[in-house]
């Protein structure tokens, strides 16, 4: 029996014969599904000027950077009157960065840069030296140089008139803008234990890991804490070798079995899902639409010691509506092949995000669904 779905406005197609879907794993890399907790980027933050501007800068209603130029000029010895300063030309912003893990004293790193006033436009603007703090307050990096921003908004000159803005003017980055300064203590290579962290938790993939790791270490090294941690206890072989061992084992292969999931992005109607996601019976109406998921059992010959037919369940889905709409699916029904009878039908993003979690709130979908 082959599976076929017929539509009434025309459109006719068909599928393979339904089966037992197979079980669907893959091989991955460990250091793909897991990471290793101690490595890891932190974030900087600072607050600075951005000068040379063509008159896309602050107002001068903008006191906060009014008083940082006044406070600048104090720096350099100069004394300012802060009430003759106009900050046409200059803009407050903050900066932003990641302090990679083992960054080093010299090392050069991306930052981004957003005004905090209402400057019009960055473009062309010069940041001038900004430190950079962690969470715990300590200086790990200095930022400065030209600000590259990828739109424009074009300066008034005057006289009226329409001005268009592409992109986002008031924020842009300044590549190898920032040098450390300061490193972040870390003593990888003398590690005594490491301890993975999963992506996704799952008991299946976690206890994967922890066999193969004690296999590929010849000793029982390796723990599950829960099914997203995993705990290793560095040998002797390794002592002192942390670096090397890391290396062995980010590259196991390490066979995982993707989760059922359906993900909806309801704004665009598209919609994605895995071959084996399949719909039991359900009845569902929705609108002025009405579907019917039905399940029947069909006796066909199975191979036993004894010859007894064995049944087997055949799904029907039927979809009514107002207009006419008539919808017919014989034999095994994934997700896939509903959606696209639904969308041939003429229904809408919207109303088939319903659909789908109505079926899902139903139990009659075992996959997770994801709504965008």
């Amino acid at each position: 029996m082959r599976l076929s779905t017929t539509i009434i406005a025309g459109l006719t197609f068909s599928s393979a014969l339904f089966s037992a879907v197979p079980e669907r794993k893959l091989e991955v890399h460990l250091k793909d599904i897991a990471r290793l907790q101690g490595v890891r980027s932190n974030q900087l933050l600072g607050y600075g000027i951005v000068v040379g501007l063509e008159g896309t800068g602050d107002k001068d209603q903008t006191k906060f950077t009014v008083q940082s130029i006044t406070n600048l000029m104090a720096r350099q010895g100069l004394s300012v009157d802060p009430s003759t300063v106009k900050v046409k030309n200059v803009a407050a912003v903050m900066v932003t960065a990641e302090l990679p893990a083992f960054a080093r004293a010299g090392q050069r790193i991306d930052v981004t840069v957003s005004s905090t006033g209402d400057a019009k436009s960055l473009a062309g603007g010069i940041l001038l030296m900004t430190p950079l703090m962690a969470n715990n307050k300590e200086v790990y990096a200095t930022a400065q140089g030209p600000v590259l921003v990828g739109g424009f908004a074009p300066v008034s000159r005057g006289g009226g008139g329409s001005a268009a803005i592409r992109n986002h003017p008031t924020a842009g980055r300044i590549p190898d803008g920032a040098m450390v300064e300061a490193e972040i203590p870390i003593n990888f290579a003398e590690r005594s234990s490491l301890r993975y962290s999963l992506i996704e938790d799952d008991f299946s993939t976690v206890v994967r890991v922890v066999g193969a790791i004690n296999e590929e270490l010849g000793e029982m090294v390796a723990r599950a804490q829960d099914p997203r941690t995993i705990d290793v206890s560095i040998p002797k072989d390794f002592q002192g070798r942390a670096v090397e061992l890391v290396a062995r084992l980010e590259n196991l292969s390490i066979q995982v079995q993707p989760k059922s999931r359906v993900v909806v992005n309801e704004k665009t109607g598209t919609l994605i899902m895995g071959t084996d996601v399949r719909i039991v019976a359900v009845n569902i109406v929705q609108g002025d639409l009405s579907i019917e998921i039905s399940s029947n059992n069909s006796f066909t010959q199975q191979e036993s010691q004894y010859g007894d037919n064995a049944p087997a369940p055949v799904q029907n889905v039927t979809a009514e509506g107002d207009k006419g709409r008539t919808l017919k699916v014989d034999s095994g029904v994934t997700v896939g092949q509903l959606v696209e009878s639904l969308n041939a039908l003429g229904v809408t993003p919207r109303d088939m995000v319903s659909i789908l979690q109505a079926i899902k709130d139903a139990g009659a979908m075992t996959a997770e669904l994801r709504i965008l």
